[in-house]
C-alpha cells in the first residue's frame, strides 16, 4: 500500500497572527528571560575572555580610526585578523559604560538571546509555536552556544546574522517579494564583516531553497537571486573597498596578511587556506599547516564533529536532526513546489549539511568553538522533526523513525558522557536506561497519555547532556584563544579553556586576586582544570603558558618562554594563545609618563601585548600581530619609531606562533633591541627601556 500526501489546506499554512496560542507568549517570555538570566550568571568570571579581541575593543573605544579598522591598539599599528563588525557592538558598549568585563560581554549575551528569539520566529512561521519553542530551547542550551554567547569572539554576531538571513529567506519563500531577497543578501554581506567567508556557508542552501520554492516564475527567481548577490557584495564590499583604497601608510597594517592587503587576508589566511591548510603566516611549522590537516588541528573526516574536541560542544542532537530532515522531506511527499514547510527543511537541512561537511573536511585551522555555526540548524531541525513526527505518529514508519532517533541520541549521549567519566556519572546511566525504554516504546502505538510520557522521555534523553554541559560551562571561567564548553573530555583542550579563571574586579580582570585562590590571574587551585585534566595546545604545538601559567614552556629555538619560565601569575609575558598578566609594579612602571609616548610598550605577538594594554589602557604595539609572524613593523620602521621617541619599553619573552624563525621581522627586532638596550627584570618579566640605549 502506498501513502500519498494531499496538498496542504489553507489551515496547514501557518499564519503567525491567526494561530497565536494562549500559552505561546508566556512560554516565549520564559524561554527568553531564562536564557538571559542563565547567560548572565557568573559572566564576570570570564574576565577579558579572549585578550586578543579585548585589547582591540579597548582600542576601538578610544580611537574612531581603530574602531573603523579593527586595530589592536589605539595608535593603529596593526589590525586584528578579522573584519571589525563584531567588535563594533562591544566597543560602543565600552564607550558608554567604561572598560570592564561586563560592558564587553553583555552585548554578546544580548546577541545570543536575540538569536534564540529569531530562531523561534523563523521556525514558528512555517511549523507553528511548539516547533519554534523547541528549536529556541535547543539552541539556548547547546553547550558551544552557551560558551560563545558569553565570549568576545566574532561568532556571536556571525550566528545572529546567519539566523537573520535565514529568517529573511523564509519570508522571501512565503511571498516572493524583492525586499526579502535584498535583505537576505544584505545580512549575509554584513555577516562577512564579522568573520569573512564563514558566513557564505548559508549561501548555497539559501539560493537552492529559493530556486526550488520561490513563488515567482523561474526567470524572476534567478533575477532576484542575482539581486540578493549584489546586495551581499555591497553590504560587505563598502568596507573592503574603503580599506583597500585607503593609503597604506596612513592606516594600520592588515593583521593576518603578509602583504598588508585585506583581499589577501580574505582569500588566503581566512579563506582558501582554511580549506586546504596552506596558510602563510599561520602557526604551523614553516608558517603553513601540515598537509592534510592531520597534525595541529586534528584529523579530517566525516566523524570529525563527534570526536573528543568537538563532540561535547555540538554533537548531541546531530543524528536526530539528520533523521528529522529525512523524515520531514518524506512527510511532505507530493506537496506543491512552493510548499513552505518543505522549503524550510531544505533551508535548514542545507545549512547543516554544507556547514557540517566543510567543517569535517577543512584541512586548515579549525577550533572546536567554530561548531557554534551548526547550532541553529541542528536546533531548527530538531524542533521541526519533533512536531512533524508527533503529528504523524499513527504511521508505523514514523514511529520506527522516532525510535531510531531516540536510540541514536541515547547512543550519542552515552558516548560523549563516557569521555568525561568523572562528570556526573549517574547521568549517562539514567539516559541509557530511559533511552532503551523509550526506544522500545516508540515502536508501538500508544494512547495520548503514554505518548506524552514517551515524548518527555525523549526530551530528557536529548537535552539532559547538553544542559549538564551548559551548567558546567556557566559555572566555569573561560579565557584564552581556544575556549571549550563543558568538562574535559580527553580531546584537544584550548588555551584558557574550562578551569582557567582570569578573576578580576570587573574593571581590570586579572588585576585582583581570585576570591577563591588569591592568585593574581585567578588560576584554579594548583593551576589545573577541573578533574585534574591537563590542558594544552593542539597536537603538535608546543604547550603555551600564556593562559595556563605553565612553567618551562619550550620555544622552537629551545629557549624558555619568558624569563620567568612562562608563569603568568606574576607578570608573565603572555604567549601565542593567552594574554599577559602584568603585576602592579609593571603597570605602575608603564603608566609613568605613559601618555608621552605613542606606544607605552611593544611586545612580540598580540596576546603578549594585550594584557599590558588592557591593564594600562594605553597603546601597546603587538609586533607581528597574533602569530608574531606578520612583517609589521619592519626593523627599519621600528628603529625609526624608537629614534622618534614613540615607544618607551620593549617587553621581552613574549612570542607568536611556533613557526617563527630567526629571519622573521619580529626576531630581527628582538635581536636589535637586545643588542642595543639593557635588560631589566621586573616581577620576572624582562623589560628594555628604549629611551636608554647602551653606552
Amino acid at each position: 500500500m502506498t501513502t500519498t500526501i494531499a496538498p496542504p489546506s489553507p489551515s496547514d499554512i501557518v499564519n503567525p497572527t491567526a494561530t497565536r496560542k494562549r500559552w505561546e507568549r508566556p512560554a516565549l517570555a520564559v524561554l527568553l528571560l531564562g536564557t538571559l538570566i542563565a547567560y548572565l550568571i557568573n559572566l564576570g568570571a570570564n574576565g577579558w575572555a579572549n585578550d586578543f579581541y579585548a585589547a582591540a575593543i579597548q582600542a576601538g573605544s578610544q580611537s574612531w580610526e581603530a574602531f573603523f579598522f579593527g586595530s589592536s591598539d589605539a595608535a593603529n599599528s596593526i589590525t586584528v585578523d578579522k573584519p571589525p563588525a563584531s567588535l563594533w557592538v562591544m566597543e560602543l558598549s565600552v564607550r558608554l559604560f567604561g572598560l570592564n568585563s561586563w560592558s564587553m560581554l553583555v552585548p554578546q549575551v544580548l546577541l545570543g538571546v536575540a538569536s534564540v528569539a529569531l530562531l523561534w520566529a523563523t521556525v514558528r512561521r512555517s511549523f507553528g509555536p511548539a516547533a519554534g519553542l523547541i528549536a529556541g530551547t535547543v539552541l539556548a542550551v547547546t553547550p558551544v552556544a552557551v560558551l560563545m554567547f558569553r565570549f568576545n569572539n566574532p561568532d556571536a554576531l556571525l550566528v545572529l546574522l546567519m539566523v537573520a538571513a535565514t529568517w529573511a529567506m523564509t519570508r522571501a519563500v512565503a511571498d516572493g517579494r524583492w525586499r526579502w531577497l535584498l535583505l537576505t543578501g544584505g545580512l549575509i554581506g554584513f555577516g562577512f564583516l564579522a568573520k569573512q567567508l564563514q558566513v557564505l556557508l548559508v549561501v548555497p542552501p539559501s539560493a537552492l531553497t529559493y530556486l526550488i520554492a520561490g513563488p515567482p516564475k523561474l526567470g524572476k527567481r534567478v533575477a532576484q537571486l542575482f539581486a540578493a548577490g549584489a546586495a551581499m557584495v555591497v553590504a560587505a564590499g563598502w568596507w573592503l573597498l574603503a580599506v583597500e583604497l585607503w593609503p597604506a601608510d596612513s592606516r594600520p597594517w592588515i593583521g593576518g596578511s603578509q602583504n598588508n592587503s585585506i583581499i589577501e587576508l580574505t582569500l588566503g589566511y581566512n579563506g582558501l587556506g582554511r580549506l586546504n591548510g596552506n596558510e602563510t603566516g599561520s602557526v604551523g611549522p614553516g608558517g603553513e599547516l601540515p598537509a592534510g590537516g592531520n597534525g595541529m588541528w586534528g584529523s579530517t573526516g566525516i566523524t570529525r564533529m563527534f570526536e573528543s574536541a568537538q563532540g561535547g560542544q555540538i554533537a548531541w542532537l546531530i543524528p536526530a536532526a539528520l533523521l528529522a530532515l529525512v523524515a520531514g522531506l518524506v512527510l511532505r511527499g507530493r506537496a506543491p513546489r512552493t510548499d513552505r514547510r518543505r522549503a524550510a527543511l531544505i533551508l535548514w537541512g542545507g545549512w547543516l549539511l554544507v556547514t557540517g561537511l566543510v567543517f569535517s573536511f577543512m584541512a586548515g585551522i579549525f577550533h572546536q568553538y567554530y561548531t557554534v555555526a551548526l547550532a541553529p540548524a541542528v536546533a531548527a531541525l530538531v524542533g521541526i522533526g519533533a512536531v512533524q513526527m508527533w503529528g504523524a505518529r499513527d504511521r508505523l514508519w514514523v514511529r520506527c523513525a522516532c525510535a531510531v532517533a531516540v536510540g541514536l541520541t541515547t547512543a550519542t549521549a552515552w558516548m560523549l558522557l563516557s569521555r568525561s567519566a568523572s562528570f556526573q556519572p549517574w547521568l549517562r546511566w539514567s539516559i541509557l536506561v530511559v533511552g532503551v525504554v523509550a526506544t522500545v516504546a516508540f515502536m508501538f502505538p500508544l494512547a495520548r497519555k503514554q505518548s506524552v510520557i514517551a515524548a518527555l522521555a525523549a526530551a530528557f534523553i536529548g537535552l539532559a547532556g547538553p544542559i549538564a554541559y551548559s551548567v558546567d560551562t556557566l559555572a566555569s571561567a573561560h579565557s584564552g584563544a581556544i575556549p571549550s564548553a563543558g568538562p574535559s573530555s580527553g580531546g584537544m583542550r584550548g588555551m584558557g579553556g574550562p578551569g582557567m579563571r582570569p578573576g578580576g574586579d570587573g574593571g581590570r580582570p586579572g588585576a585582583q586576586g581570585s576570591a577563591t585562590t588569591g592568585a593574581r590571574d585567578g588560576a584554579a587551585p594548583g593551576g589545573t582544570p577541573p578533574d585534574g585534566a591537563a590542558t594544552g595546545a593542539p597536537t603538535g604545538m608546543p604547550s603555551d603558558g600564556g593562559a595556563q601559567g605553565q612553567d618551562g614552556t619550550a620555544m622552537p629555538d629551545g629557549s624558555a618562554q619568558g624569563t620567568n619560565g612562562g608563569d603568568q601569575r606574576m607578570g608573565g609575558a603572555g604567549g601565542l594563545l593567552g594574554g599577559s598578566r602584568p603585576s602592579d609594579q609593571i603597570v605602575t612602571l608603564l603608566e609613568a609618563n605613559g601618555t608621552d609616548y605613542t606606544w607605552v610598550a611593544a611586545a612580540v605577538g598580540s596576546n603578549s601585548a594585550a594584557g599590558y594594554q588592557l591593564a594600562t589602557e594605553l597603546p601597546v604595539m603587538p609586533i607581528g600581530g597574533f602569530n608574531g609572524s606578520d612583517p609589521s613593523p619592519t626593523l627599519e620602521q621600528f628603529q625609526q619609531y624608537v629614534a622618534d621617541g614613540k615607544i618607551h619599553y620593549f617587553v621581552g619573552g613574549g612570542r607568536g606562533g611556533p613557526g617563527g624563525n630567526s629571519e622573521s621581522t619580529s626576531s630581527a627586532i628582538t635581536a636589535w633591541v637586545t643588542a642595543n638596550y639593557t635588560a631589566t627584570t621586573v616581577d620576572g618579566v624582562t623589560l628594555y627601556d628604549l629611551t636608554q640605549p647602551k653606552s
